[in-house]
């Protein structure tokens, strides 16, 4: 497939656990060419060394920006501001930047760079071409520039307001860890009502597996639930002492907000 149109050269600055992950989907997608690729970190990184054996460039003299029209920003949102300032003036004036950073207003990194800014949180599922990505922008053109490198590996859902990325970064970027907590917890309660740890955590994992099989078909939440959930049956109980107690809504809630509440204040 190679690079979206338009793009031209990408750079991606940043290659921690979420750069990593758009480096891994690109190329397993093809939606970026590694040629077409450079890459901007401090440190070794596996998932850069990869890209540079099928011919990235890592870590290029800052003139060869001047080739990009693209900026991706996967650094911490704590260090946007030193690790973007020195390559400014290094930019065209036709790039565009798309910012993966919880926390940092795309007004901001416009006002640093001049260069028209969208934002996108993705969860790092992408790397397999399988994530989700909230996209807001107020520009035209960087919208669709992000939403080109972004929907060969993930269901870009594109947001009303910017305020909205922060509760995106909860619901979806946040929320694997969430489900995979719950599913840790569901293995417990496993082992103590008679399971072995290693049954417990093997039957928790598999019924994540089937529930995202599920999710795969399109169907609605309430459909797929009802497939499973028989009048009288032992799902029904479960989903009804769940109902009953109020404790999942509870949970469910009380980690969005904090993590919006944390995203906000980053």
């Amino acid at each position: 497939m190679g690079t979206p149109v338009g793009t031209g050269p990408v750079v991606l600055v940043g290659c921690g656990r979420l750069g990593s992950a758009l480096l891994e989907g690109w190329l397993t997608t093809g939606a970026v060419a590694a040629s077409d690729l450079i890459i901007l970190t401090p440190s070794d990184k596996p998932a850069a060394e990869a890209a540079r054996t099928q011919g990235a460039r890592v870590n290029p003299p800052l003139a060869a920006l001047a080739e990009a029209r693209t900026l991706v920003m996967a650094v911490k949102p704590a260090k946007w501001r030193e690790a973007l300032a020195p390559l400014a003036a290094a930019l065209n004036a036709e790039s565009l930047i798309v910012s993966v950073m919880a926390g940092v207003a795309a007004a901001e990194i416009c006002a640093l760079t001049g260069c028209p800014t969208a934002r996108v949180m993705p969860t790092t599922a992408v790397a397999q071409g399988r994530g989700v990505a909230g996209l807001w922008c107020e520009h035209d053109l960087a919208r669709e520039r992000a939403r080109a490198l972004f929907s060969a590996m993930a269901e870009v859902v594109d947001l009303d307001q910017e305020a909205d990325i922060d509760v995106a970064t909860a619901t979806a970027g946040s929320a694997p860890a969430f489900i995979h907590a719950f599913v840790q917890a569901l293995a417990r309660a496993g082992e103590a009502e008679g399971l072995s740890g290693d049954a417990a955590i093997r039957l928790a994992r598999g019924a994540l597996r089937s529930a995202g099989a599920g999710i795969e078909t399109g169907e609605s939440l309430d459909t797929l639930i009802g497939r499973i959930a028989s009048p009288g049956g032992t799902t029904r109980a479960g989903l009804d002492a769940m109902a009953a107690s109020g404790d999942l809504d509870r949970a469910a809630g009380a980690a969005v907000r904090a993590a919006v509440k944390r995203a906000r204040a980053l």
